[in-house]
């Protein structure tokens, strides 16, 4: 299994849209290395729904339910999306700040490379963020 983190400005497209969808195709990427992410995907990937620009917080776990295909919003055969379902909402958000702040996370590609809107995540990386959204 492999992991990953998403972002998505909320009031384009926000977890409880996403909830209340129940799935989605995620669309709209226009970056190489963003797509060639997502051609990476496989089935059963777990993936880590950011909201960008407004928040800056890591809100909850999505999971890939159909690997890449053509992006129906555009004709260009270049661009790919999956689909993705959500898993559950984080008991406590992980904050941008709290992740600068954490030592272990330091390498995560949030901070290295911060305008990537689909990026690979250690399962190192994947499961702290899980166990500090899980702690008190």
């Amino acid at each position: 299994m492999n992991y990953w983190l998403v972002k998505s400005e909320p009031f384009k497209y926000s977890w409880q849209t996403f909830e209340k969808d129940g799935k989605t195709f995620w669309d709209g990427v226009r970056n190489f290395q963003a797509r060639n992410n997502l051609k990476a995907m496989k089935e059963g990937d777990l993936v880590l729904f950011y909201h960008s620009n407004e928040g800056k917080e890591i809100v909850g776990i999505a999971k890939v339910i159909q690997e890449f295909y053509q992006d129906p919003t555009t004709n260009d055969t270049q661009w790919v999306v999956v689909d993705l379902a959500p898993v559950q909402k984080l008991k406590k958000t992980i904050t941008l700040a709290q992740i600068k702040e954490d030592e272990r996370l330091q390498n995560i590609g949030l901070l290295r490379q911060p305008r990537l809107s689909v990026m690979a995540l250690l399962k190192e990386e994947f499961d702290l963020i899980i166990a500090l959204a899980n702690t008190e």
